[in-house]
């Protein structure tokens, strides 16, 4: 297991977590929660492809990879969406918290599918190297 991308991505995931946090709470000022939410998350996803290209898997940026990065966050999205609704509208949980309680759940399986985009590794495969690989387009 290559433990040093995995504190890589978790660095990333930090970033991105905080600038999810402060683009939803910025957009809460003007926009519902839930739109907030969307936007917020499609903003820090953009950010947090560059930040796992060149910092979490030492990869050069292609279109392939870019169009196929959103498929590492679908599963986070449905996670973290479904947990928002569910936290804000049935355990009532204030709206500024909720988002940060259900991205934890999401975490495991946005690296494992990120891993495979950017790596083209299989789930059980972290042992590869991180010597700088050009993604083509």
């Amino acid at each position: 297991m290559n433990l040093g991308r995995i504190v890589r991505f978790g660095a990333v995931g930090v970033v991105n977590t905080g600038t999810y946090f402060l683009c939803y709470v910025g957009l809460t000022t003007f926009l519902p929660y839930f739109a907030a939410h969307v936007l917020a998350f499609v903003l820090s996803m953009i950010g947090s492809y560059f930040l796992n290209c060149y910092f979490t898997f030492r990869v050069k940026p292609s279109w392939k990879s870019f169009l196929l990065f959103p498929l590492s966050t679908l599963a986070n999205f449905v996670i973290q969406s479904a947990g928002l609704w569910a936290l804000v509208e049935h355990a009532h949980m204030n709206q500024t918290v909720a988002p940060l309680v259900a991205a934890v759940a999401a975490i495991p399986i946005t690296f494992l599918v990120t891993q495979l985009i950017f790596r083209g590794n299989v789930p059980g495969d972290l042992k590869k190297s991180d010597s700088p690989q050009e993604a083509t387009a």
